[in-house]
This record gives C-alpha cells, structure tokens and sequence, in this order.
C-alpha cells in the first residue's frame, strides 16, 4: 500500500498510535477511565468523567480493529463502564462525572448533570464498540439514540438543546456549537452502525445551518454561543478565554472539524446514491483557509493559536495539541476531496491545492514532533506562546481521541467512518 501523505509518514503515524494506546491503557479505573497526569498516574482530585470514558472506549475500539492487542478488554470495560457506571438507572441518560469506585456494581455519581456533549460521546462510543462487535455495545448504542430524540433533538431548530438537569425537568439557558459538532459527527458513526439515514439526515442540517449559514456570513468564522433561539451571543464568556469547551471567541480548531465533518457527510450521502450538497466542497476549503489564516503562527510563533476575535486577532494564544490534530486531519481529509474520490468532482488545481496541503501537513507534523510530542504516543496537550508546555487548560494527558483519529485519518476513505472504514477495509 503506498502512502498516500509522504510528509506524514504511514510509518511514523502507525508507531506513535501503538504507543498513545499503550499510555492510554492506563487510564483504567474501576468505574471507567481517569484522567491522565503526564506521568501516566491517575488524576485523582478528578472524577471520572463520562466525555474520557466515552472517548477512550472508541479508541479502544479502533484499537481492536486494528488488532491491537489487549485493546478488546479495554473497549469491553469501556462499554461496562457506560452501561453500570455512568448510565443513570432512575431517570435515564448518563451522568458528566462518577466516582473512581462503584457501589455494589453501580457508578456513584458526582456530577448528575446530564451535557449533550458527553452524550454525543456515548453514541460514538456505542458505535465503533458495536461495529467492533463488543458485548453490551448495540443495546447501549440503542439506549443512546433513543435519549437522542427523547430528551436532545429539538425539531423547532434541527439541533440539539445543551444540558439538562439530573431528571431532565430544566435545561440551560444557552446552545452551543461545540456540542452540536459532536452531535454531528456522532451521527454520522451511528448512520455507519445503524444504517437508519435519520442520523445522516440530521448530521447534514446541522451542517448546512452552521456552516453555509452561519459561517458564510462571518467571514469564515464559526459563531460559537448562541441563547435558546439561536442568535449569537458574541460575548459570551469574555471573562473565559481560555475555557476548556466554551471559550470566549472563535476557535480555529472547531474550523478544521467542521470542514472535515461536512466533507465526511458529503461522501456518506454518495456512498447510498444521494447527490453531494454544491456548497460542501467550496465550504470547506474557505473553512480551512480561514482557520489556517487564523491559527498559524498567527501571533508570530509557529504553532495554532487558540482562539481568535471577530477581527482574527488572537486572544488566547496558547497552542492545543488537538487543533494541530485537527488540522492534520482536516488537511488529509481535503486532499482526498480534491483528488475527486468518494462522489467529489476533483479540483481542476487538484495538483497544486494538494502541493500546497502536503507542504502544510510536513510544516504542522514537524511542529509536533518538535514542539508536542514529548515521546512517542505522549503529547503535550498544550504549550504557551512561546512554544513551552503549559497547564492553563489542559494539564496533564488525558485525552487519546484527537491524536488517535488524526493518525488514522490518511489511510481512510471519506466515507465510512473510522470504525466501519477499519472493518470494511485493509488500513494498515
């Protein structure tokens, strides 16, 4: 098999993977998977929080399919974990946080708030666990959906509300995008696990209204916080900047997602003889440029900036290990776009488009193996502007999902996703 990204090398991809999954496997705990300090020790001022559980049980996952050893067990514990632990027996949907232990066979909650961000990790957690065949996945996968359109979907707006409380009586006064891209993609894994195109369908229109709506008329920006009717709340969280998942601003990284999610849906309506959306290729090479325009190097360092303001000045200027992720990804998604596979037309600069990507991709790779790669599989999750690691956001190691994908990302077809893509398919 030839490589199809020689500035990001299959080799090198392959070998940091094996070892991300090998750190990661330290995140077990009994109630499901910890956060990781840097020195693969267990954070345990932390509860054990549903979005690391689910997450790594998808990597886990893909792990198997793969044949990684040991990976199988982990996604099994990973599934039990989100079945005993974390699913709220009383009043359904799954709890943000839970204690290191159970309590007689059933996780102790911490947090019983229920976030549709987590949720949306459940539903690509029970999808790749159940295209991976794990025991427990495609009944958990069903229970996920099924909260889906009992407590989550709201049809006045075709996306998802975002938070509730335990009993699912109040909702918070707010809609974000950030949840709703990871509604998007984890439809787009449950349309893989399910074959039922509601999920497509849905994943699509928040697409369309997010991207060709609301990014087309900013620049190429992407509106973050919006209040319970979707206007934009441009100063939301001005206090914030640098939050984990609401900062203040616009964040290039969330470009670079977008624009791969958006060219993912556009190729799963090809895989079953629907047309491409006109808008998906344009958009998401101008979602892209503005992102890289944004992000890189953007205060005068190498390295993606965090989040930017309405005028594409930086504001919080520490560099995230999963933007540069997502800008790997993103970049070896375009480029299999631009080549015309998957129902794209290709690009009639297709030659010089993918020169251009490919030298970003051996720019950005380079930067991480410098910069955020402390050994192989260990990243940094986040440096300062001046390229030195930091812990404003982000201390320690938790997360494997934004690296894991990235590696994969090149040697997958547009359309499946990463779970069905491994299964249907030679990757490595």
């Amino acid at each position: 098999m030839s490589d199809p990204v020689k500035s990001f090398p299959r080799s090198e991809r392959i070998a940091d993977f094996r070892e991300l999954v090998e750190f990661a496997k330290n995140a077990r705990v009994e109630s499901g998977f910890g956060y990781l300090n840097s020195d693969a020790s267990i954070d345990t001022s932390r509860p054990v929080e549903l979005w690391i559980s689910c997450r790594m049980t998808h990597v886990f996952s893909l792990a198997h399919l793969l044949g990684i050893e040991g990976a199988r067990e982990l996604a099994e514990h990973g599934v039990r974990s989100l079945t005993r632990g974390f699913e709220d027996p009383e009043y359904g949907g799954w709890y943000s946080a839970i204690a290191h232990e159970l309590d007689e066979g059933r996780g102790v909650p911490v947090d019983d708030r229920k976030a549709a961000y987590a949720h949306a990790f459940v539903i690509l957690a029970s999808s790749s666990a159940s295209i991976a065949e794990i025991e427990g996945a495609r009944e958990l996968l069903e229970r996920a959906l099924a909260n889906q359109d009992e407590h989550w979907w709201e049809d006045a707006h075709a996306k998802v509300r975002e938070s509730f409380n335990r009993e699912f009586t109040q909702t918070e006064d707010y809609r974000g995008v950030n949840a709703n891209m990871h509604t998007t993609e984890s439809y787009l894994a449950a349309f893989d696990a399910t074959d039922d195109v509601k999920w497509l369908d849905r994943a699509v229109g928040i697409l369309s209204w997010v991207i060709d709506n609301q990014a087309r008329q900013s620049q190429w920006r992407i509106p973050e916080h919006f209040d319970t009717n979707w206007n934009v709340r441009a100063d939301y969280n001005i206090d914030k900047p640098k939050d984990p998942f609401r900062p203040y601003g616009y964040t290039p990284g969330h470009a670079f997602e977008w624009a791969r999610l958006a060219i993912h849906a556009g190729a799963q309506l090809h895989r079953i003889g629907r047309a491409v959306p006109e808008w998906i290729e344009s958009a998401a090479v101008e979602l892209f440029n503005q992102a890289v325009i944004d992000g890189w190097a953007a205060d005068g360092a190498d390295g993606f900036v965090y989040t930017v303001g309405e005028d594409g000045a930086p504001v919080a200027r520490e560099r995230m290990h999963w933007v540069l992720c997502e800008a790997l990804g993103a970049a070896a998604t375009l480029a299999r776009m631009a080549d015309g596979s998957d129902g794209y037309a290709r690009l009639e600069d297709s030659e010089v488009f993918r020169a251009q990507l490919d030298e970003r991709m051996g720019a950005w790779w380079t930067y991480a193996k410098d910069k955020l790669i402390e050994k192989p599989g260990q990243w940094f999750h986040e440096l300062d502007e001046k390229n030195e690691p930091s812990t404003v956001t982000w201390p320690g190691k938790p997360d494997a999902y934004h690296i894991a994908q990235m590696h994969l990302l090149p040697d997958l077809p547009l359309a499946p996703t990463f779970a069905r893509a491994i299964r249907d398919g030679n990757v490595w």
